[in-house]
């Protein structure tokens, strides 16, 4: 197989990896996310340093934090838009890498690769239809329906849909500095910690926000759910790794649809329908090495 770029750009490091896929990573690096100059410079550097005559880098590709414009013709594909990142905004990132590496960019949304890692190597393989969101500092979506990732006028930002807040049983006004109290405002791990004053990871498991986490989650998914009808739905993130998550969501999303969707994955089988990512928090960098694979095809 031929050798492929991933990066998995986060607002605090760019992961670069070589290889063709789960089981054939072969250098792999951790780049903080610094000024676009510095930090560009050095994801070039890295895989400069990681080709040679013998074993040519045949395609990159990119899974970003957002928003991004994925649009291939668009001309500004390749770009951080405007994202909150502090001067990261209208960054030129695939079209650099293109001019210095002379190989195929795919690109992406981070949580559009992380979906089609688990697509390839993960939890859903076989599927047409299916979700992935990620719970942690913020919170994103990424969907593949009939067999294509979603875009559209841009890309999905499921973080952002607003959800019902019972002012009186939760007073915290969100952290979201675009919506407040959208998903992400209220139950990113920044809004977990600052709605209870500490890290979610210091939280027991018993405390009180992690039902509230659940109800939040449950609301969303049931959105997603009565709109995308996806076959599986992969959660995760940081957050997610507090597994006790889990059995809260599914009996709550469970809860919210019965009767109306009395169906056998939804009723009988909804541990199987909730899932975390088979490939951990590898899925991200290998949906990067998958939409690398892409772009050789296109």
């Amino acid at each position: 197989m031929v050798l492929l770029g991933g990066i998995e750009a986060g607002g605090t490091k760019f992961i670069c990896a070589v290889g063709t896929g789960p089981d054939d990573v072969r250098a792999e690096v951790r780049i903080p996310t610094t000024t676009p100059a510095e930090t560009i410079a050095q994801v070039i550097d890295f895989f400069r340093q990681h080709r040679s005559p013998s074993d040519p880098l045949a395609a990159i590709g990119i899974g970003a934090f957002g928003p991004v414009d994925a649009q291939a013709g668009s001309p500004t594909f390749g770009y951080f838009l405007n994202t909150p990142k502090p001067n990261w905004q209208q960054i030129e990132f695939a079209g650099a890498l293109q001019r210095a590496l002379a190989v195929p960019i795919g690109f992406d949304t981070d949580v559009n690769a992380a979906a089609l890692g688990e697509f390839y190597w993960g939890n859903a393989q076989g599927l047409e239809t299916f979700l992935y969101l990620t719970v942690g500092t913020g919170i994103g979506g990424g969907a593949m329906v009939n067999g294509k990732l979603v875009h559209g006028l841009l890309h999905p930002e499921m973080g952002h849909i607003l959800i019902p807040q019972d002012s009186a049983a939760d007073t915290f006004a969100g952290c979201c500095p675009f919506h407040h109290n959208c998903l992400e405002g209220l139950a990113s791990g920044v809004a977990i910690e600052k709605r209870w004053g500490q890290k979610a990871t210091t939280l027991p498991a018993d405390h009180p926000a992690w039902r509230l986490e659940a109800h939040y989650l449950a609301l969303s998914l049931v959105n997603f759910i009565l709109t995308l009808s996806p076959e599986r739905i992969i959660l995760g993130g940081g957050v997610m790794a507090q597994t006790q998550l889990f059995p809260l969501i599914q009996a709550q999303v469970r809860s919210y649809l019965s009767p109306y969707l009395a169906i056998p994955k939804i009723i009988t089988a909804i541990e199987d329908y909730i899932v975390p990512p088979q490939l951990g928090d590898q899925a991200g960098l290998m949906g990067a090495l998958a939409l690398a694979q892409q772009a050789l095809t296109d």
